[in-house]
């Protein structure tokens, strides 16, 4: 079937982009954890690391849902429902200052992570599903491109809740683009929900499923894709777990989600602790803790480039190198980082190293989905992926609290900041030790590496497909029924 027949498939991915960049913010929650800390003192490290955790497991989770949804009733009523879920819960979320310590936190639990969650997840899905419908003849480099936006979104999203916390200018690369007003880190969470929630709906706008029997003009299905399932058959999701090869995907997809999520999620954290750590006695100046907190909520950004660049980047090499030996080069890249990672002291050092622990995470959130489209067809691929993507949603769990957990207490030293009124106020912030979380990290990324070298491509359970593996084969039978005119 002819491409001109059915509109141009890159509407879809346009759509796709918008609506990542807007749910990849999810990656900007360490740009808050400092502040929140500063409103409610009685938050240990762990407490206010709890939110980062709770709403990757339930964007996991919510994945699943969507997918099955979005499988039957197609992308755009899905993303569009995910939209407003998301920016209610970030709404709701702006309320969080209303009550006592206790009860707040669970608020901020409800609406952020449980709320957000559900909607980043529900949205999430759509784009990845229908842009892989849409591109068989570019699968590695166009799911590279569908979830590239979701790496790039703290790029945006960082500097700009950092300059409505603190007020003052959005800056990107230290450059000074536009100023902004003092809201705080509560109201903050309101401003960004409502942005959120109108670029989602936009975006899904654009989504739809390619009609039956769709093929690219010019481009032939292959018999069989090197390393991938037979062409002709489409795992059902109890038909997937019951192979081995998805378990050995789940759990490298869970390595690589921890060691990502645990850089990402405590990125400006962990850089104002390297920097902190090395202040001399006394408080830490406004200005000297504003350069800082610039600085973190830059290393963010940056690694959000990375992230996203990654996914295309890793995408297109698979397509060429094969998803098995790509993902291998990945996590040994990405485990010796860790394993250094705690003596990259030095600011470009710092930048480097989690910039490229990005670009590996990059690379899982655009290959995962390749590989499963590969070993068990497109046709469940919504609630398939939902599956193996709750090995992320576990690793946002464990990532975190890695850094949290195995974080060793260093003491505390007191920092100036500046309220809404102008007044100099002393806050306290507690030093740790990561090197103990970085090198689990990396371990747990080698292990990977060599859990990669069992995968194999499933054999498929249709009896009737395998009575014909030695028979050959037309270009006709080649392509899944559900996809012949």
């Amino acid at each position: 079937m002819s491409i001109n027949r059915v509109g141009n498939r890159w509407t879809v991915v346009a759509g796709a982009l918008i609506i990542q960049v807007s749910l990849g913010a999810v990656y900007i929650w360490s740009v808050f954890q400092t502040p929140l800390r500063a409103v409610f003192p009685g938050w240990s490290e762990t407490q206010v690391t709890l939110p980062a955790q709770i709403v990757i497991a339930v964007f996991a989770l919510a994945v699943i849902l969507g997918g099955r949804i979005q499988d039957r009733l197609g992308p755009r009523w899905v993303g569009t429902f995910g939209g407003l879920i998301l920016g209610l819960g970030l709404i709701l979320a702006g309320l969080t200052g209303k009550f006592s310590e206790g009860v707040a936190l669970a608020w901020l639990v409800g609406t952020y992570a449980v709320l957000g969650g559900i909607g980043i997840g529900m949205a999430y899905v759509c784009p990845i599903a229908t842009c892989v419908k849409w591109f068989p003849d570019k699968r590695g480099l166009i799911t590279g491109l569908a979830v590239a936006g979701f790496g790039a979104g703290a790029f945006f999203f960082a500097p700009l809740a950092r300059a409505l916390i603190a007020g003052g200018d959005y800056e990107l690369f230290g450059v000074a683009l536009f100023p902004l007003p003092h809201t705080g880190v509560l109201d903050s969470f309101a401003v960004l929900g409502v942005i959120f929630l109108t670029a989602v709906v936009l975006g899904a706008q654009l989504l739809r499923n390619p009609p039956p029997g769709y093929c690219p003009a010019g481009w032939t299905p292959p018999a069989m894709a090197a390393g991938a399932a037979p062409a002709r058959f489409d795992f059902a999701p109890g038909e997937m777990l019951r192979t081995p090869a998805f378990w050995l995907l789940w759990a490298t997809y869970l390595a690589g989600s921890t060691a990502g999520l645990m850089v990402i999620m405590k990125a400006a954290p962990i850089w104002e602790t390297f920097s902190l750590g090395a202040a001399a006695e006394g408080p830490v100046s406004h200005e000297r803790f504003a350069a800082i907190s610039s600085a973190a909520a830059t290393a963010v950004a940056v690694l959000a480039l990375f992230n996203a660049a990654g996914r295309i980047l890793w995408g297109k090499v698979s397509d060429t190198l094969g998803r098995r030996q790509t993902l291998i080069l990945m996590f040994v890249i990405c485990g010796l980082v860790l394993l250094g990672l705690d003596w990259m002291r030095a600011y470009p050092l710092y930048l480097l190293g989690v910039s490229l622990v990005a670009l590996c995470f990059g690379g899982y959130l655009a290959l995962y989905p390749a590989i499963a489209a590969d070993y068990y067809g497109t046709r469940h691929i919504g609630v398939n992926y939902g599956f193996l993507f709750t090995a992320y949603g576990t690793g946002g769990l464990l990532g975190p609290f890695l850094a949290a957990g195995l974080m060793k207490a260093a003491g505390d030293v007191d920092y100036q900041v500046l309220d809404a009124a102008g007044t100099v106020a002393t806050r306290s912030f507690q030093l740790g030790e990561y090197g103990t979380a970085f090198f689990v990290a990396g371990l747990l990324c080698l292990a990977a590496a060599l859990l990669m070298l069992g995968v194999r491509a499933p054999r498929a359970y249709d009896a009737r497909v395998e009575a014909r593996e030695s028979v050959p084969v037309s270009a006709h039978d080649r392509v899944p029924a559900y996809r012949r005119t």
